[in-house]
């Protein structure tokens, strides 16, 4: 079975989605024939990085609502992830476009250590503040997976990866996939959203029929 999984790392329902997909993964007797794939989606093509405000203000003003508001619905989200076993420090979130962090998946993929490279993403971008837009933490992310962050800093400044990049969004339109997360199945059935376990456990079940 091929599962693509169509995500952003700076969406916050898709490390919560990707955790609750990892609980029902974990019930199945035999994973060892299933191949997982992440594929990369840009909620916010056209935004600025900007290391001086956090996820707060960026909210309030990407939705034109009041701090006080945004903030209420970060904790609403970062109480969701908890129960979850995630921790969102949504305070030191620094917003930022995630199109060279998703090149460092497809880097990351290339070797063999995509997963790993998605988680340590999610976590870098919510629980740790790091800023995944800037090319020295992206170059220090690589070589904590093992990478050659020298080879990753090369391809940075060559524009490697961005047509992987592009392709996989082309994908995801389409597909019709206008929200993320969004799991595919075998290219066969489909999950939108960061769905209880029970969902994706069906899911594959049902695939595995």
């Amino acid at each position: 079975m091929k599962i693509e999984i169509w995500s952003d790392i700076m969406c916050p329902f898709c490390y919560i989605g990707k955790r609750k997909f990892e609980v029902a993964l974990a019930q199945l007797d035999n994973i060892d024939n299933i191949e997982i794939e992440w594929k990369s989606f840009l909620l916010s093509p056209e935004m600025k990085t900007d290391d001086t405000k956090n996820i707060h203000q960026f909210l309030a003003e990407h939705k034109g609502i009041s701090l006080e508001e945004a903030t209420g619905m970060n904790d609403n989200v970062a109480h969701i992830a908890a129960n979850v076993g995630l921790t969102y420090n949504f305070d030191k979130t620094i917003p930022a476009n995630s199109f060279n962090a998703h090149r460092l998946l497809h880097f990351a993929k290339q070797h063999g250590r995509q997963q790993a490279a998605e988680e340590a993403l999610f976590a870098a971008y919510f629980t740790e503040g790091k800023n995944i837009d800037d090319a020295q933490t992206l170059v220090h992310i690589a070589a904590q997976l093992g990478l050659d962050g020298g080879a990753f800093a090369d391809a940075m400044g060559s524009g490697a990866f961005v047509n992987d990049v592009l392709n996989d969004i082309n994908e995801a339109q389409q597909l019709g996939i206008r929200g993320v997360p969004f799991f595919v199945f075998d290219r066969k059935y489909a999950v939108s959203g960061a769905q209880d376990p029970a969902v994706f456990l069906e899911t594959l079940e049902k695939v595995l029929e």
